[in-house]
């Protein structure tokens, strides 16, 4: 193959441009799901926890779909229903044991950033920070996300609490709708190829067929396991293309 043949490199990538988008993503997410924080907060309240027990659980659990969770079993048995609100709270808590996985080559070593980081990995912070390119970018994406969520849905929280009975039924405002509408927004773009539809697809089915059978939290998993089995598919089908390709060169 000749010089002039040679296809010219890839241009490297604009870290900059990269590091400002997982910035505006960050905010764009953050703020939509810290706005939710105000219904957790009243519902709280409304279900019989105190101000500074709805604070408290945002502050230690950090965790939405396991705090709605709690509070709705809790609302609908007093306190006879602690033993199955902390069993659903914490079946939809373990998905972000598997986001751990993916996260762990981003945050990188250090144990006390290990520990803080296990506190911020969430659906939106994950979902930011794999949805950048460079490393750098997904950094900038997992920390940020997690810190403006952190600390805006505990303000909300405490908002929402506080000025419930103000508000009168928060669900009625949609903000639950503001939130799931920003995180289709960050997914959206990175549905191109058929495998990722496949598995978004095939993910939505079984969480929609799960719902009025089991119990809370057991079909977020199961939504979350079509997923993982979709992505090691993905990347033995992957390694065997390349195995292959490889194999055939002299």
């Amino acid at each position: 193959m000749t010089a002039a043949s040679t296809p010219p490199p890839a241009p490297e990538p604009d870290v900059t441009l990269e590091r400002r988008e997982a910035w505006r993503a960050a905010w764009g997410v953050g703020i939509a799901v810290s706005a939710y924080g105000v219904s957790f907060g009243a519902l709280a309240v409304a279900s019989g926890l105190s101000v500074w027990q709805a604070c408290v659980l945002s502050l230690v659990m950090f965790s939405g779909g396991s705090q709605f969770a709690l509070i709705g079993v809790i609302a609908s048995g007093g306190a006879s229903a602690g033993p199955a609100a902390i069993a659903g709270a914490t079946l939809l808590g373990l998905r972000n044991g598997l986001y751990a996985v993916r996260v762990s080559p981003i945050v990188g070593p250090g144990v006390l950033k290990r520990l803080v980081a296990g506190h911020l990995t969430i659906d939106e912070s994950t979902a930011v920070s794999t949805a950048q390119r460079h490393p750098e970018a997904q950094r900038v994406g997992f920390w940020a996300t997690g810190v403006i969520i952190y600390i805006g849905w505990n303000v909300m929280t405490l908002v929402g609490a506080l000025v419930g009975d103000l508000l009168g039924d928060v669900r009625a405002y949609g903000l639950d709708a503001a939130a799931a509408a920003a995180f289709l927004g960050l997914v959206w773009p990175r549905l191109r190829a058929l495998e990722p539809v496949a598995v978004a697809v095939g993910a939505a089915i079984v969480a929609v067929v799960t719902i009025p059978l089991l119990p809370p939290g057991i079909p977020v998993l199961a939504a979350a396991l079509v997923g993982v089995a979709g992505g090691l598919l993905g990347v033995w089908r992957r390694r065997r293309d390349t195995e292959s390709i490889t194999g055939e060169q002299p």
